[in-house]
């Protein structure tokens, strides 16, 4: 089981021209790359609202220790 080689390759390029047609073939192309660039485009959306949410859990938790030295502390009674 190793890779194709160049006579299965043939065979299927053969059965997808017979199975789809010359005419159907660059739509059905043209399809998979429009899923495959709005696939992208959703990972990079979703990867840049992580870190966006990451950054401001980070800045948070950074003036909230700011704010937590510039408060003196409590004297119990």
């Amino acid at each position: 089981m190793g890779s194709f080689g160049g006579l299965e390759i043939a065979i299927i390029v053969l059965v997808v021209l017979l199975l789809f047609g010359a005419k159907k073939i660059p739509e059905l192309a043209r399809g998979m790359g429009q899923g495959i660039n709005e696939f992208r485009k959703a990972s990079n959306e979703i990867k840049s609202e992580i870190e966006h949410g990451a950054r401001e859990s980070e800045q948070k938790k950074a003036s909230s220790e700011k704010e937590s030295e510039k408060t003196p502390p409590s004297a119990d009674k």
